[in-house]
């Protein structure tokens, strides 16, 4: 294949150029590392007949059309791009569902080894505690912490979603929960 050892840069002038040997190497290069990623970040109840992987291989195929825009800034620029991009449309999902009827069943899913902009900010080390401490929680816990911390969800929000009685239930029900994925980070800190 004319791609095999392309850099990230060459494949992406080539694919803002029109290229679709360079767009589909981009697409082969970041769709699993994105699934991973995003693997457990859709609350079951905003789902639809679409689950993860799909929603990631739309969001790329949308993002991938507009690349002319797209102006990398640096090394892992583009990675952020399209992780930003699949954030937003899980964003929007989870708007879309606060609108309708919820729905049942949550994929649990591998963490994404790639370093994310939060990775950088607090640590590696730090990221991996919180994702383990996530996985430990119970699903309508997990569900809070993602809708409150990674989602931006207002306790309304939440409320409608996870069929809470009122807004300061949901407030306490999040307050448990994030007491509680703290007792798991801790704990798994000291375990090393």
């Amino acid at each position: 294949m004319p791609w095999t050892g392309s850099t990230d840069d060459s494949l992406l002038r080539r694919a803002q150029a029109g290229d679709r040997e360079a767009q589909n190497a981009l697409f082969a290069r970041y769709a699993p590392a994105l699934r991973r990623w995003a693997s457990g970040r859709l609350p079951h109840w905003a789902r639809d007949v679409a689950d993860t992987p799909d929603l990631v291989q739309d969001t790329l195929l949308q993002t991938f059309r507009k690349l002319n825009g797209f102006e990398p800034r640096g090394e892992g620029a583009l990675q952020e791009y399209l992780r930003q991009a699949v954030m937003n449309r899980i964003r929007d999902e989870v708007r879309r569902a606060n609108r309708q009827p919820r729905r049942e069943t949550m994929d649990s899913g591998a963490p994404d080894p790639g370093l994310s902009p939060l990775e950088r900010a607090i640590g590696t080390e730090a990221v991996e505690r919180y994702e383990a401490a996530l996985a430990r929680l119970r699903d309508d816990e997990r569900e809070l912490v993602i809708g409150r911390v990674e989602l931006g969800m207002t306790y309304q929000e939440l409320a409608d979603a996870c069929g809470k009685p009122s807004v300061d239930a949901a407030r306490m029900a999040v307050g448990r929960a994030l007491v509680r994925l703290a007792k798991e980070m801790r704990g798994s800190a000291g375990s090393r």
